[in-house]
């Protein structure tokens, strides 16, 4: 009874438990541990995770994890019992964003370390910024917010929003752009074979193409991908699922040396576009995720058929290698509205108008569903972000959000201890099985053979010696 009670205790504090196999002299038998701790501070408790438990990974792939985030865990914890308040970001809402249950992944993960907002901006200046009066004439603008996150949006901006989100870029903001340029979803292929896939305008291209880079109206196919279930027959009247890679939901790997993205696993795409930099003074631009080697890219209108999921892929026609779809922009951007809006609005003390921004940094990502978690078919419950419940395997599209918002909002030390590497080496164990009992007979007896050696050279060194001295 009193361990159940302490099972139950440690369950509600937060910590999950892990069946662990033991073998005794009497056999192999089941336990039950609780791979964590409980950190107090202050009357706060948080749960210290030191097992990680990703669905879908090989026991020694979680192990290598966890070992290789225990630093940053432990870091994370301390901090989040530690921070008197925690940075405020906001998901902009208002243009036809993802739903609330499709960022509840998201949304639990930065909640960890962000006290987050839903703000809908609506043509209100002051949604974004606050305005403090110094006297009659003069206001002290400063953002509300650390960082906003557009996370798919579907609807046109318009200019009156963008003048508000470029003001609080100049201002220092930092923004996270989820966008997807084509409308493209499995939902139309639900009920057909095939559909289309068009270019979606919402009126935000020229404002990122000040910024320093354009989406581009095409889509993405890969031959690293992710498969997806397709019926492919049936067998005594029921249908046969197989799973095919298809070649619209790349997945991605990040290839470049960034705190963003080291460390991170495959991320997983869907309908997934390319950009371009544009040459823009003063930003230092990172291409942070690309496609792989074997990619193509195929402009809008884009026929998007089931019927290539049966079909050898023609390897020739992929050819065009490592195409970016997520750019880190930084430096001081240049407003898109300067030379553009009246003087008068120009020189209100109270718009506070900038035509060039503090130092400041931005991510664009051409594929909105990075950020979009699945929702489970039959209980209609949000999913882990990142989790495909068709593959059960977890991708990392949690990391790289959470390492993108911790970089943004200049949380250096703790993204600097996530993207820290440690190799395992461990052995080879069909091997050591292998040649277990030769490893054994040679460290067995060759430190024998090599003492025996030793004196017997030793021995004939010291007659020798003695030999000439008796001699002379």
């Amino acid at each position: 009874m009193e361990r159940n009670a302490l099972y139950d205790e440690l369950t509600r504090e937060g910590l999950s438990p892990t069946e662990l196999f033991v073998t005794t002299p009497e056999g192999r038998r089941q336990q039950l541990i609780f791979p964590g701790a409980i950190v107090s501070y202050k009357q706060r408790r948080l749960p210290l995770h030191i097992l990680a438990s990703q669905p879908g990974s090989q026991p020694e792939a979680a192990l290598n994890q966890s070992i290789q985030n225990l630093e940053y865990n432990i870091s994370s914890v301390i901090r989040r019992l530690t921070v008197q308040t925690r940075p405020k970001i906001a998901f902009i809402e208002g243009h036809g964003e993802l739903e609330d249950i499709e960022l509840a992944g998201a949304s639990k993960a930065l909640s960890e370390y962000y006290t987050i907002d839903r703000v809908t901006i609506d043509g209100q200046i002051s949604s974004l910024t606050q305005r403090t009066e110094i006297d009659s004439l003069n206001y002290r603008i400063t953002n509300k917010y650390a960082a906003i996150l557009f996370a798919k949006p579907t609807k046109p901006f318009n200019e009156r929003d963008k003048f508000i989100i470029d003001q609080y870029i100049m201002y220092g903001g930092r923004v996270l752009w989820f966008i997807d340029p084509v409308h493209a979803t499995m939902d139309s292929l639900q009920n057909a074979d095939q559909t289309i896939g068009l270019s979606k305008d919402i009126n935000l291209s020229d404002q990122l193409f000040r910024y320093g880079v354009r989406l581009n109206s095409n889509l993405v196919m890969d031959m690293q991908a992710l498969p997806i279930p397709v019926v492919t027959g049936s067998l005594g009247g029921q249908p046969q699922t197989s799973f095919l890679a298809w070649d619209f939901f790349p997945l991605i790997t990040p290839r470049i040396d960034h705190p963003i993205v080291n460390n991170v696993d495959l991320i997983m795409g869907h309908f997934t576009s390319t950009i371009d930099l544009i040459e823009t003074p003063g930003i230092e631009k990172t291409v942070l995720l690309s496609s792989s080697q074997y990619s193509r890219v195929v402009n809008t209108p884009v026929l998007i058929s089931l019927d290539i999921l049966h079909q050898e892929p023609d390897q020739s026609l992929y050819r065009h290698p490592f195409q970016p779809v997520a750019v880190l922009l930084e430096g001081e951007f240049e407003s898109l509205y300067s030379n553009r809006i009246p003087p008068e609005i120009a020189d209100d003390r109270g718009i506070g108008f900038r035509e060039k921004s503090d130092p400041t940094k931005m991510l664009v990502v051409a594929d909105g569903d990075i950020v979009r978690n699945q929702v489970h078919l039959s209980q209609h419950r949000p999913l882990p972000l990142g989790y495909d419940q068709f593959t059960r395997r977890q991708f990392g599209n949690r990391d790289f959000l959470l390492n993108a918002m911790n970089y943004l909002c200049d949380d250096s030390g703790l993204i600097a201890l996530r993207s820290r590497e440690i190799k395992l080496r461990l052995l080879d164990m069909p091997r050591v099985r292998n040649n277990k009992i030769f490893w054994q007979a040679f460290n067995s007896i060759v430190p024998v053979a090599l003492v025996i050696m030793f004196g017997i050279v030793r021995f004939v060194l010291r007659k020798r010696k003695y030999t000439s001295n008796t001699a002379s």
